[in-house]
């Protein structure tokens, strides 16, 4: 089974350099569950893990983009646990660039192999056709959901709240595919405010997290997705660096940094409650920082620290 490296930490954060207000703001630290399997991403795989080796499965398959958080935990968890990897890579241009992509060459030092494919049949990853011609491909395999979500994933993102965290009046989370949001809903008392903060431009994960859920305590927004997913720009950069330089915590560009940027926009503008007590969930996803400054460095925007 997989394990945590570190228990989770819930750490208090001065907001008076970023603004006055009597709220209080807290940061669960899920990002130090694990070096290279942090935050949801561990609470996703935990049970699916326990699943495929209970089903005797050998080889695990799932799917993502270049930069994915949830490629390369998959196949740290793999190396880790003893599985054969497999991810189904969206875009055939990356197919000669994974040496110098550094999320698809540490999956590959890792030992998972890629199927890398084209957007248009990326779009055909949930066909059962599809799946049937990667199970003619590869044989027999357990299969993980790009994102990872599934009920197992709901489930383990359901233990992240504890008894304490419950008496927080608001609860934050950034969201991607919707599961994490979801198990924190469920898991949450009907009289706490979860707000999800979207990495994508929409709410289209309304129709997922309503799979798993029938809780109504929350609301999702894209108001913070700065155009879309790992979309950025200089203020949102700046921003990060702020916050690691005054807090000593790191953010990544695609979720956390949004959602914690879209928290202190929030209290400003007086949409969260004052003197509130609010609980941020720390995701991880750090490992994309490297990936992002790559892009960053062509552009010629500043790096993130």
């Amino acid at each position: 089974m997989l394990e945590s490296k570190q228990s989770v930490l819930n750490q208090t954060i001065s907001l008076t350099p970023f603004l006055k207000t009597g709220c209080r703001l807290v940061i669960k630290r899920e990002d130090l569950i694990h070096p290279y399997i942090s935050g949801n991403k561990y609470r996703k795989l935990k049970y699916n893990l326990i699943s495929a080796k209970k089903a005797d499965h050998t080889t695990l398959l799932t799917f993502g983009g270049a930069y994915s958080n949830h490629i390369a935990a998959v196949a740290s968890a793999g190396k880790e646990l003893g599985f054969n990897t497999i991810g189904v890579i969206r875009g055939e241009e990356l197919m000669g660039q994974v040496d110098c992509n550094p999320t698809l060459l540490f999956a590959k030092k890792c030992g998972m192999k890629f199927l890398f494919i084209s957007r248009k049949d990326y779009q055909l990853k949930t066909k059962s056709s599809f799946i049937d011609f990667l199970k003619s491909k590869f044989g027999k395999f357990y299969l993980i959901p790009e994102g990872g979500t599934n009920q197992l994933a709901v489930r383990g993102c359901s233990e992240i709240l504890k008894k304490e965290d419950l008496n927080f009046d608001t609860i934050c989370v950034s969201v991607g595919t919707g599961g994490t949001f979801a198990g924190l809903i469920k898991s949450s008392k009907s009289s706490q405010n979860i707000i999800g903060f979207s990495a994508l431009k929409g709410t289209f994960q309304l129709s997922e997290i309503n799979k798993y859920t029938h809780q109504s305590n929350f609301k999702l927004l894209d108001d913070y997705c700065f155009g879309g997913y790992a979309k950025v720009n200089t203020q949102l950069i700046n921003f990060i660096n702020s916050f690691k330089e005054i807090t000593a915590i790191p953010l990544d560009p695609i979720y956390t940094g949004k959602m914690m940027f879209g928290i202190i926009d929030l209290i400003k503008k007086g949409l969260i409650q004052e003197k509130s007590s609010i609980l941020c969930i720390h995701t991880g996803g750090l490992q994309g920082i490297a990936g992002m400054n790559n892009v960053l460095k062509k552009k010629n925007l500043p790096l993130i620290k």
